[in-house]
């Protein structure tokens, strides 16, 4: 009985191997190609990795992942062989891409080794710049490197001045002038007259003291060439209004307001279209000086009322109430709301209500 016993056990020992030799196993004949020296405007590049199932059992390509969505594979999907071959073509896009590359391609599947990295490897030759390149942005007698002026961040109380490029492509001198400029911005082009063919910038200095507002905050002035304003002539203009608490030392951190909320998120359910729901949030101040809430800023469809309190003392809590009206929306809404305080570790804060809009 126990040489029988024995003799089964060995015997299941050996159909578990003879399963697991059974498998698919999936090889490569090279698992990273370098492209050599690419141009950036020469068009898409190609190889194609040849592979071959040297198991015991058909071997099937589950998902092939790129690192990035300028690599585009396609591979064999029907199941493979014993001893059959399948192929996985990588496709690089070089346009906007200048320098070395190093991409890798995953590869998984139901073979003995599930998963196996490719790699395609090179170097994008930049593409002669042209015009139209370096200043993107055209009206006519000038074009400008963007359509966006962005000083970044701004403190409360201070001035800041950012710079954009423009380049004057008539064959006569051009004068720049503004429009809707508002209080706290001031713009002028230098030099005030740009030859032909010369190069400029535009120059503008942010005065946040002027600006009742915090956080992301945009403006609109409008560019008019020489006297007259060209079609779409809009300029952007963007700061981030907030403080900076990278100075603070460790005492003052200890003594600072510490914002909290009950919750950041509320979920009203299903809601019929056209209803109008909702919520208040409770903030507190768990800190050791007063909390000051700084603004409170919604992002389209959601309303929030003024909070009851602006300044919370140590301990004490405050109401935000917050609607959403659901007139013209249909299925799930996500909507957004922002609090910005003088928390030195937590200036901005970020609620969310969501809701499914059933339609009649």
């Amino acid at each position: 009985m126990r040489y029988i016993s024995s003799i089964l056990l060995l015997l299941g020992f050996a159909l578990a191997v003879s399963a697991q030799n059974a498998k698919p196993s999936l090889q490569f004949e090279k698992k990273i190609h370098d492209f050599g020296s690419v141009k950036e405007d020469g068009g898409v590049v190609v190889y194609t990795f040849e592979f071959t199932n040297k198991g015991e059992s058909p071997l099937v390509i589950h998902n092939v992942r790129a690192s990035c969505g300028c690599t585009t594979p396609e591979w064999t999907r029907t199941p493979i062989q014993p001893g059959g071959k399948g192929t996985l073509k990588a496709t690089f896009d070089p346009r906007n891409r200048p320098g070395n590359f190093n991409k890798s391609i995953t590869v998984t599947s139901n073979a003995e080794n599930a998963s196996e990295i490719l790699r395609i490897t090179g170097r994008v030759e930049e593409k002669a710049r042209t015009v139209a390149d370096n200043y993107p942005r055209d009206l006519g007698a000038i074009r400008l490197k963007s359509s966006h002026l962005s000083f970044t961040r701004v403190e409360p109380d201070t001035q800041k001045e950012a710079t954009l490029g423009l380049l004057n492509v008539s064959d006569k001198p051009v004068k720049l002038s503004f429009n809707r400029v508002p209080a706290h911005i001031t713009i002028a082009a230098n030099p005030a007259t740009l030859a032909p063919g010369a190069e400029g910038q535009i120059v503008a200095t942010y005065d946040a003291s002027k600006v009742d507002d915090w956080g992301f905050v945009v403006d609109q002035v409008y560019i008019a060439v020489n006297g007259e304003q060209p079609k779409d002539s809009r300029l952007s203009i963007s700061a981030t209004i907030e403080e900076d608490y990278s100075a603070y030392s460790a005492e003052q951190l200890a003594s600072a307001p510490d914002i909290q909320f009950l919750e950041t998120s509320y979920d009203f359910g299903e809601v019929k279209q056209g209803e109008k729901v909702a919520h208040t949030f409770r903030v507190s101040n768990e800190g050791k000086s007063n909390l000051v809430l700084r603004k409170v800023r919604t992002s389209c469809g959601c309303t929030a009322s003024k909070p009851d309190k602006e300044v919370i003392q140590p301990g004490e809590s405050a109401n935000i109430p917050v609607s959403f009206n659901t007139r013209g929306r249909n299925g799930r809404q996500n909507q957004s709301i922002t609090v910005y305080s003088n928390d030195p570790k937590k200036s901005t804060m970020l609620l969310r209500i969501s809701a499914t809009v059933l339609a009649p």
